[in-house]
């Protein structure tokens, strides 16, 4: 009989040790999951080069470092597009969402957001974003990296631009 009060016990224990350990495989395979991961592809258009290009020529002549550009950056930038198109809106909506997500997967300091809709050249956004305080100060801020995605509306033809500025 004693053995059997010494037994029950000691599997109420090892039940409620292997229920523990189960939980906290299950949270830590959770965390796992929520964990955004970097997108390491991304394939550039030759107006989106070019756009970066006029952007780092900018900044190096007036005495800035070069931006590097990030593909993660990029794929957020072209959702930020495809959100745009999607919804026929040109604005920031979800800006928050964007920089979180780069904080947490690239580690980036700062974060600030250029976009632009209906320009037919990287030269015309360019100028057009030089034009605006707001989007000038973006350009010429303190940054290290960069990413942006040009996409074109198929049912319009007009093309939406987000530019992404990062400090890391």
């Amino acid at each position: 009989m004693k053995l059997k009060c010494f037994c029950s016990p000691f599997f109420v224990l090892l039940f409620c040790f292997m229920i523990s350990c189960a939980a906290e495989e299950d949270s830590a395979m959770t965390e796992t999951a929520k964990t955004p991961e970097i997108v390491l592809k991304y394939d550039y258009s030759q107006v989106e080069l070019e756009t970066m290009t006029l952007i780092n020529n900018y900044r190096v002549s007036i005495g800035l470092n070069a931006l590097e550009r990030i593909n993660h950056i990029s794929y957020k930038s072209e959702e930020h597009d495809q959100y745009m198109i999607a919804n026929n809106v040109v604005n920031h909506n979800d800006f928050e969402s964007r920089s979180s997500n780069l904080i947490k997967v690239l580690g980036a300091k700062n974060v600030s957001e250029n976009i632009a809709y209906n320009y037919n050249s990287a030269k015309g956004a360019f100028d057009a974003w030089m034009k605006s305080k707001g989007h000038k100060e973006n350009i010429e801020g303190d940054f290290t990296h960069f990413g942006i995605s040009i996409r074109e509306n198929p049912a319009n033809g007009k093309k939406y631009y987000t530019n992404i500025f990062v400090k890391i």
